[in-house]
C-alpha cells in the first residue's frame, strides 16, 4: 500500500466487525481519515483504539449517525439482517454522498447457499429505499476479512465494483487500490447480484477445501484504462 495523495474522510459503519475493521485498517494506513461507526459509540471508540494500535495511525470511533455526518464517503459493512435499518437510520447524513455497500445477503445457517432477496440484489433494494440523492456502490463482497486484516499481505483476489454512477464507481475503484487491491468496473448496480451470490459460492469452496484465509476471484485478460 502506498500513501494517497488525496486523503478523504471515510466512515465505516460496522467497523467493529472483521470485514469493516479490515477495510478501516487499510485505508488508515494509506493516509485517509477513518472513522468506525457502531450503534454504541463507546464500543466504537474502544475498538478504534485497538485498530489504531494495529494500523500505527489514528482511527476514530463514533456512533453511526455522528460518523456518517463527519464523513465524505460512508461504507456499510454490517450483517445483512442489519443492512436496511442501519442505512435508513443515517439516511439524512448520506444525502449527496457515496455509500459503499459491502453487504452480502447471507441467511444463517445455510450461508453456503445463494439466497438473494426476491431473486434480486440486496444493494439494489437499498438504493431504491435511499433514493437518487445517495449514490450507492457495491464492492468488497468477495474479499476475505482474513486477508484484509493482514496488512503485510498482498491481497490475492480482485474487487468487483458495481454502481449506476460511473464517476462514483471510479472513486471506489481508487479506494480499493489505496487499500492494496485490484478493482474492476463491473457495470450497473444490478450486476452486484452476481458478487452477492458469489460470496456463498466462495464460502462453500472454503469449507470443502479448508481454505482458512478465504478464497477469492481473479479477472483474466489484458487490462486497459
Amino acid at each position: 500500500m502506498t500513501k494517497t495523495s488525496n486523503p478523504i474522510t471515510i466512515a465505516v459503519l460496522g467497523g467493529t466487525g472483521h470485514e469493516g475493521g479490515g477495510l478501516a485498517l487499510r485505508w488508515a494506513r494509506a493516509g485517509h481519515r477513518v472513522i468506525i461507526g457502531s450503534r454504541d459509540g463507546g464500543r466504537a471508540a474502544t475498538h478504534a483504539a485497538d485498530l489504531t494500535a494495529t494500523a500505527g495511525t489514528t482511527i476514530e470511533g463514533m456512533g453511526n449517525r455522528e460518523a456518517a455526518a463527519a464523513a465524505q464517503i460512508v461504507v456499510l459493512a454490517v450483517p445483512f439482517s442489519a443492512q436496511m435499518a442501519t442505512a435508513l437510520g443515517v439516511g439524512d447524513e448520506l444525502i449527496g454522498k457515496i455509500l459503499i455497500d459491502v453487504t452480502v445477503p447471507l441467511v444463517p445457517p445455510k450461508v453456503g447457499r445463494v439466497q438473494l432477496p426476491g431473486g434480486g440484489s440486496a444493494v439494489v433494494l437499498l438504493q431504491e429505499k435511499l433514493g437518487e440523492a445517495v449514490k450507492v456502490v457495491a464492492a468488497f463482497q468477495n474479499i476475505s476479512a482474513h486477508q484484509l486484516a493482514d496488512l503485510d499481505r498482498e491481497i490475492d483476489c480482485d474487487v468487483l465494483v458495481s454502481g449506476d454512477d460511473e464517476a462514483a464507481r471510479q472513486i471506489v475503484v481508487g479506494l480499493a487500490e489505496d487499500g492494496g487491491m485490484l478493482a474492476w468496473h463491473a457495470g450497473p448496480l444490478a450486476n452486484s447480484a452476481a458478487a452477492e451470490a458469489l460470496t456463498s459460492v466462495l464460502i462453500s469452496i472454503n469449507r470443502r477445501y479448508k481454505i482458512a484465509t478465504g478464497s477469492g476471484i481473479r479477472i483474466t485478460g489484458a487490462r486497459s484504462a
